[in-house]
């Protein structure tokens, strides 16, 4: 398996990870927010973005954003190739975009929300707390980003204040990496790092945002 930065030549996968995501929310029966191919894109060309490959094959992604002056950052839209999951590749892209967001925003919060018992085990053993949504970004980028979630009436009802996702939050800057089994698919395994502020350009688990 192959996990590293995503570049501006991975656009070409844009489109069929935004599908991933219209799939699996079907399948799952619960929100996802909806993406857009040219946002996932520029994720990637910004270097804000983690992509896995098995086999030379399209494995899954995950994507950092920032709010707030950079003083909070969310790990979102944990996608895993469906034939795939269940053996550890969306473990090994958390750890890579968790890791790629504490070099990046060292002094940030890492937040997410999620519907998805997997991610919530993951974010647990990388140190995340459950915290009531009011802990986390009162950003109105971020929470707009919600409007194409088919719960998003439930979420407006409360004020914001609670929906069907959990909130978890990360905000122990010194505390050390939690190191996490990366599968071995019988592929040559590449470290997802070193990442770097701004990274060289050589290059169904979902999370609403993770």
């Amino acid at each position: 398996m192959t996990i590293r930065v995503a570049t501006e030549a991975d656009a070409q996968y844009a489109e069929q990870l935004c599908q991933w995501y219209v799939e699996s929310a079907k399948t799952r029966g619960t929100g996802i927010a909806k993406r857009e191919p040219d946002y996932v894109a520029q994720k990637m060309a910004s270097g804000d973005g983690i992509i896995a490959f098995v086999d030379d094959e399209l494995a899954g992604f995950c994507y950092i954003e920032t709010f707030d002056d950079k003083t909070f950052v969310v790990n979102s839209g944990l996608i895993v190739n469906a034939g795939i999951r269940k053996g550890g590749v969306g473990r090994a892209i958390k750890q890579a975009v968790f890791e790629l967001s504490r070099t990046k925003y060292p002094q940030a919060k890492i937040f997410g929300i999620t519907t998805s018992l997997a991610v919530m085990k993951i974010n647990t053993d990388l140190g995340y707390e459950p915290v009531t949504f009011s802990e986390l970004t009162t950003s109105e980028d971020f929470w707009k980003g919600c409007k194409s979630c088919k719960n998003y009436g439930i979420l407006m009802e409360n004020e914001r204040k609670m929906c069907l996702c959990t909130g978890m939050l990360y905000d122990t800057p010194e505390k050390q990496l939690v190191q996490v089994q990366v599968p071995d698919f019988a592929a040559h395994i590449t470290p997802p790092l070193p990442i770097g502020t701004d990274p060289a350009p050589t290059p169904s688990a979902t999370d609403s945002a993770l």
